[in-house]
């Protein structure tokens, strides 16, 4: 490597203690130090140095670019850490790193969990619905917060979602002179001195996980009537075949109840949900706060049609209802090759233009009659929901 102008150096809450001789002497060199207030006491770098702003930017150390500096993060700089945002904007010869244990290190080591048994999520700048699709009985989760009051919110949070039995290990200053660790059932959380930096380690337990299996109960989603029902929501995402990382277009996408299951049926797959209604749109946006996804799914007012060219490239698209020829035209001109496209169609005039595509263009079509047991009087009879005719084609 040439000569680096960034060092980007981990830094524990021993301070300088902890250091080894490459972070030391790369702190020593540096011109300026960035890093948190708590950082720059514990490096003792005096007027050298500056702190990150907030909200948090890399474009004060962008700025310094030719100078020598040295930016403190916690622990691994690449560990939920801002070691990660750095190097996006650097090209290699630029950087340098030189890690730490970090805060998840030795708070398994305090707890005697295995890493790779474990759940990792920085809560500290994320909403604790982020937990949603990974709460389960005996789940083991390390979660860093934003500060001591967050604990408490978190524990609140666990008892109102049914895991208020879920044993709490809060680790306050790992590391450090000030290390202090206490547990506690969630639902008896009461300490009010609970010192930053914090990590809670999260023994799970009480309530049934959220099913993973496709079609989730129409009950756990926000809607106007406006959802595609959990049979067919099954079957639809057993065509969309969602894979890691792979972006879904949900085009009327009503509840948003498919962006919600493809993203959670896959690890990375993101959603671009567009609606023309605005108060479907909070339905959606509601959806994807509740299970944990609004960093994953955009939501979208407008027409369909008139987006096309702002949406970023799909891997996926669906089409709920109101498929119209115009559309489907404009899809197939816009999809690259190896995408796939699902419709779904309750109307005659939808069929007609379905079964039409599907003879010219192939791929599957499939049509599903599906009834339920209601009452009849005083008996029981089948109650017959509209047929759904589904076609799903990649090009």
């Amino acid at each position: 490597m040439a000569d680096p102008w960034l060092s980007i150096i981990g830094l524990g809450e021993d301070g300088l203690n902890g250091l080894p001789p490459a972070s030391r002497d790369a702190l020593d060199a540096a011109e300026i130090v960035v890093g948190a207030r708590r950082h720059l006491d514990l490096a003792k770098v005096g007027p050298r140095g500056r702190e990150w702003p907030i909200p948090f930017s890399i474009a004060p150390v962008l700025a310094l670019r030719g100078q020598k500096v040295a930016a403190l993060a916690s622990g691994d700089p690449f560990w939920h850490g801002a070691g990660g945002s750095l190097v996006k904007e650097l090209h290699k010869g630029e950087w340098i790193a030189f890690p730490a244990p970090s805060t998840l290190s030795l708070a398994a080591s305090r707890l005697g969990w295995r890493l790779e048994e474990v759940l990792t999520l920085a809560l500290h700048a994320a909403p604790f619905e982020r937990l949603v699709p990974l709460l389960a009985p005996d789940a083991r989760l390390l979660c860093t917060l934003r500060h001591g009051a967050a604990v408490g919110a978190l524990a609140q949070w666990l008892t109102e979602k049914g895991f208020g039995a879920s044993h709490l290990t809060i680790m306050e200053a790992l590391g450090g002179p000030r290390e202090r660790i206490r547990e506690t059932p969630a639902s008896q959380c009461n300490f009010d001195d609970i010192a930053h930096p914090v990590t809670v380690g999260l023994h799970a337990l009480g309530a049934r996980a959220l099913p993973r299996a496709s079609g989730l109960p129409d009950e756990l989603f926000a809607h106007d009537g406006q959802i595609t029902k959990r049979p067919i929501r099954a079957l639809t995402l057993s065509a969309l075949a969602p894979r890691p990382g792979e972006h879904l277009w949900d085009l009327g996408a009503g509840s948003g109840s498919i962006s919600v299951e493809f993203c959670l049926a896959a690890p990375g797959a993101t959603a671009s949900a567009v609606e023309t209604r605005t108060d479907r749109n909070e339905n959606i946006r509601e959806n994807a706060r509740r299970f944990g996804l609004d960093h994953r799914i955009e939501t979208i007012l407008g027409l369909s049609l008139d987006l096309l060219d702002d949406l970023p490239d799909p891997d996926v698209i669906f089409i709920g209802g109101g498929a119209k020829q115009e559309l489907l035209s404009a899809l197939w001109e816009r999809m690259h090759p190896g995408v796939s496209l699902v419709v779904n169609a309750v109307t005659l005039e939808t069929e007609t233009l379905l079964t039409n595509w599907h003879g010219e263009k192939g791929g599957h079509l499939l049509r599903v009659d599906i009834s339920e047991v209601g009452p009849l009087g005083t008996m029981r009879g089948w109650d017959r929901a509209r047929p759904v005719l589904q076609w799903s084609v990649t090009k």
